[in-house]
């Protein structure tokens, strides 16, 4: 395993009660490789930035996400309470909901039609196609900025 600054390490340990002592150590690639891949974050791409792209045995690190017991609404859970530490320890936490993602494809079976509740109004109905799919954001104020984002002089 990598070598990490012990502050990075402690961030990568909070999700260690999610897998078992034998997944952890393909999570761990996973989600260090996640942070260091640039472009989309595939298991490929998380192996090839971590020199790992000829490794013999890359399906185990594949099975993580596909076969072994562990809580993705648990890892959501801690990942909000590290982002909440990290960005909104003082003040109000403020969060975005989107409920539709919208994506297209013959292999896409749920996909349907929702109205969009943003948009539409009592004489206008505005629909949007994609699956049903919760999406949170956390928005932070970013330091040294005032409330419209703009940098102060």
């Amino acid at each position: 395993m990598l070598p990490l600054p012990a502050r990075f390490a402690g961030i990568i340990l909070a999700f260690a009660p999610l897998f078992v002592h034998r997944s952890w150590r393909h999570a761990q690639l996973l989600l260090i490789g996640a942070i260091l891949a640039p472009g989309p974050r595939t298991v490929a791409s998380v192996l090839r930035i971590l020199g790992r792209a000829q490794e013999r045995r890359f399906v185990n690190v594949h099975r993580i996400l596909n076969r072994a017991a562990w809580c993705p609404r648990s890892g959501g859970r801690i990942l909000l309470g590290l982002l909440v530490d990290a960005f909104a320890q003082r003040g109000p936490v403020v969060l975005g909901l989107d409920m539709i993602e919208r994506r297209r494809g013959k292999r896409i079976a749920t996909k349907g039609i929702y109205r969009d509740p943003v948009r539409s109004s009592d004489s206008h109905l505005a629909k949007a196609s994609g699956l049903r799919w919760m999406s949170l954001t956390l928005l932070a104020p970013i330091p040294g900025r005032g409330a419209s984002g703009r940098c102060r002089s």
